[in-house]
C-alpha cells in the first residue's frame, strides 16, 4: 500500500547483464553510508549532486554500449512504473499529516511512548506502514522533546509502525498488497501472519520499554517536562485525517479497479487505475496545502527538507537498482542464479528457512515488492498451490519481505522519511552502517527464532 506495485522492466533482458551495472547503485548506497560520517558538510549541500553523478555513472556506459534508446526506456520506466507514484504516495503522506496537529501535555514517558509505538503498530496494518509513520512520529517526538535519549524511540518506531506493523494485512506492506492481486487471500494472509507479527510487536514493544526506562533513569531535567497526568489531547486540522484515508484508499482502489484502458508511453503502460491513483494523491496533497491553516504546520515544525532529501536520493536509487532488479528477474539465467538455486534442495522443493533470509535480505537493500514477486515466481507462481500445499514458503516469503525491510534505512519507504523527520526535530539519528547495528544486533536474534519456530520445528 505504501510503495508502487511492480512492474517488469522494459527494455533490460536481466540474463545478459554483467554484475558490474551493479556497482553505481552499490556506490549510491554506500555514499548514503558513508559521506554523512567521512564529510558531513559537503554530504549535506551536495548529496543530490553526488547521487547524480553516481546516476550518470550508470546510464552514460550503459548508453554507450546499448544505445541512447534503451537508455531512455530505462529512465522512463523507472520514473513512471516506479519512481512517480512512490514519490506522490509519500509527498500526499508527508504533507497531509504534516496538517495534522496532536497537541495535549503528555509526557514521553516510557509508558507512554509504548502505547503510540504500539496504537502505530496496529495502524500500520489499517493504513499502511508510510500512513501510520508520517501520522504518529511528530506526536512521538513532540513527546519526547525534554529528552536527552530519544534515538532508540525513532529506531523502534521505525522497526515496528514502518515494518513489522504492517505485516498483519494485505493493507499494510507493499508486498502483501502484490501477493493479494496474485490471489492470496485476505484472511489468508491475517491468519498466517498474525502469530509472527504478534509476536515479534509483544517482543519488541516489552524490550523498548525496558530499555526506555533505563535511559529515562539517566536523564537529568533539561526543560520542564509536561505533568503525565495532564493529557488534555487536542486534534487540530482534523479534515486531514478524511484526505489521509482518501489517500490510503486511492492506493487500494487502484489495486481493485480493472480496467483495460492504457496509455502507452516509450513501451510502457500506464493503466487507468494507476493514473486515477496518482491524479488523486497530487490533488489531495494541493487541498491539504489550501485548506490546512499555516499555525498548524508550524506548530508541526513543517518543511519540505525531508520530502526532497528523499525524493533526490532515491530518484538516483531507482534508475540504478534497474539492472539490479532485472538480474533478479532473470532466475536461474542471470548473475544471481547461484543464489536463487540456494533456496531449493536438490529435489526442486522449497527451503523455507533460506526463502525467509534471502526475501528478507534482499528487501533490506532492494525494492520489497518485486523481491517478494522474484521469490513468489521462484516457488511455483500459483497463489492457490501456494496457500494449501506450500503454506510455510509464502509464509516464509511473506515475512521476509515485510519483516526484514526495518533492517537498513531504505528497506522500506518510510526508514528514510522518519530519519529525516526526526533529524529535522535535532534527533542525532545513527548513521547507515550505526543504524544496522541497532537492526542487526535487536533484530536478528528475532529473526532466527522466527526461522526455528515457523520453518525448523
Amino acid at each position: 500500500m505504501v510503495a508502487p506495485l511492480p512492474l517488469q522492466a522494459a527494455t533490460l533482458n536481466g540474463s545478459e547483464l554483467s554484475l558490474w551495472w551493479g556497482l553505481p547503485f552499490a556506490f549510491i548506497l554506500l555514499s548514503i553510508a558513508l559521506c554523512p560520517l567521512l564529510m558531513s558538510s559537503i554530504w549535506h549541500h551536495h548529496f543530490g549532486k553526488i547521487t547524480a553523478g553516481w546516476t550518470l555513472l550508470f546510464l552514460l556506459p550503459f548508453s554507450i554500449h546499448y544505445g541512447w534508446s534503451a537508455s531512455i526506456h530505462t529512465v522512463v520506466h523507472a520514473l513512471l512504473a516506479e519512481y512517480v507514484p512512490f514519490i506522490l504516495l509519500l509527498l500526499a503522506l508527508y504533507t497531509i499529516s504534516g496538517g495534522i496537529d496532536i497537541q495535549g501535555h503528555f509526557k514521553g514517558t516510557p509508558a507512554t511512548n509504548t502505547a503510540i509505538i504500539a496504537m502505530g503498530t496496529l495502524l500500520a496494518s489499517l493504513m499502511g506502514t508510510t500512513g501510520a509513520a508520517m501520522l504518529l512520529i511528530r506526536p512521538l517526538l513532540k513527546a519526547n522533546q525534554h529528552r536527552q535519549h530519544r534515538v532508540h524511540v525513532v529506531v523502534f518506531f521505525i522497526f515496528l509502525v514502518a515494518n513489522i506493523g504492517g505485516g498483519l494485512t494485505p493493507l499494510g506492506d507493499p508486498p502483501l498488497f502484490l501477493g493479494f492481486l496474485k490471489g492470496v487471500s485476505f484472511l489468508w494472509t491475517v491468519e498466517h501472519m498474525l502469530l509472527p507479527v504478534l509476536i515479534s510487536s509483544t517482543f519488541l514493544l516489552v524490550l523498548f520499554y525496558g530499555i526506555d526506562r533505563y535511559f529515562a533513569a539517566q536523564e537529568q531535567p533539561r526543560s520542564a517536562a509536561p505533568d503525565p497526568t495532564k493529557l488534555n489531547i487536542c486534534i487540530k486540522g482534523k479534515r486531514n485525517i478524511l484526505l489521509l484515508l482518501g489517500a490510503v484508499g486511492a492506493v487500494l482502489l487502484s489495486g481493485l479497479w480493472q480496467s483495460t484502458v492504457q496509455f502507452h508511453i516509450l513501451d510502457n503502460h500506464i493503466g487507468l487505475p494507476a493514473l486515477t491513483r496518482d491524479v488523486l494523491l497530487l490533488a489531495f496533497t494541493l487541498l491539504s496545502l489550501w485548506i490546512t491553516p499555516s499555525a498548524i504546520r508550524q506548530s508541526n515544525a513543517f518543511n519540505w527538507a525531508p520530502i526532497q532529501e528523499v525524493g533526490k536520493l532515491f530518484l538516483g536509487i531507482f534508475i540504478t537498482i534497474s539492472p539490479v532488479i532485472a538480474m533478479l528477474q532473470a532466475g536461474e539465467n542471470g548473475h544471481f542464479h547461484a543464489l536463487i538455486e540456494s533456496v531449493h534442495n536438490p529435489d526442486g522443493s522449497p527451503i523455507n528457512a533460506l526463502y525467509f533470509w534471502m526475501s528478507g535480505l534482499l528487501s533490506a537493500f532492494l525494492d520489497n515488492a518485486p523481491t517478494y514477486l522474484v521469490f513468489f515466481n521462484l516457488a511455483g507462481g500459483d497463489a492457490n498451490i501456494l496457500m494449501e500445499e506450500i503454506p510455510q514458503t509464502l509464509l516464509a516469503i511473506s515475512m521476509g519481505s515485510v519483516f526484514m525491510g526495518a533492517l537498513s534505512y531504505i528497506g522500506n519507504a518510510p526508514n528514510f522519511m522518519v530519519k529525516s523527520i526526526a533529524e529535522q526535530q535535532d534527533v542525532a539519528m545513527p548513521s547507515f552502517f550505526a543504524y544496522m547495528l541497532w537492526s542487526f544486533g535487536l533484530l536478528a536474534p528475532l529473526f532466527l527464532v522466527h526461522t526455528l519456530i515457523f520453518f525448523i520445528w
